[in-house]
């Protein structure tokens, strides 16, 4: 399965630290320098500042759930065909074109550029993953009828 097989890899072993570290690193920026600059920001970049930095925590804390499912799958906790599941898959979402005020600080900004690339990695694993195993499962049934028949000429 393909999903239990990208569980157990290296590359997610690499996208898990590499997604669980940023949640840690932007939680901790959000919760100390993030908060004291959103302060000195003039009310139309504070809300900017706000707005922004609740899209990045939602992003953050979507990447870290599909990131968790498929651990639980990793270490047996979960099926793979429950994983494969709609509810465990990472939403469909608009591009970000750009920072919706220039007074933003630049720390926030990054943030938001990693946060961006790594869910796009996310997605594309994500996608290709399941779209593999959407079309392994409508092989099974043309296989399953090709060994039948195989099997019908063997006797």
């Amino acid at each position: 399965m393909v999903v239990a097989d990208f569980a157990r890899s290296e590359l997610f072993d690499r996208t898990f630290r590499d997604g669980m570290e940023l949640v840690e690193e932007t939680a901790a920026y959000l919760d100390g320098d993030g908060r004291r600059e959103s302060k000195l920001l003039a009310r139309v970049a504070a809300l900017a500042y706000a707005s922004e930095s609740m899209t990045l925590t939602t992003r953050l804390m979507q990447l870290a759930s599909w990131l968790l499912v498929l651990r639980a799958v990793r270490e047996g906790d979960m099926s793979a065909e429950t994983a494969c599941e709609t509810r465990y898959r990472l939403a469909e979402r608009k591009l970000a074109s750009e920072p919706s005020h220039p007074e933003l600080p630049i720390a926030l900004v990054e943030y938001m550029v990693r946060a961006e690339r790594l869910f796009d990695r996310a997605v594309h694993l994500d996608r290709r993953m399941f779209v593999e195993e959407a079309d392994a499962e409508q092989a099974n049934p043309v296989q399953s009828q090709l060994d039948r028949l195989a099997q019908a000429f063997r006797q």
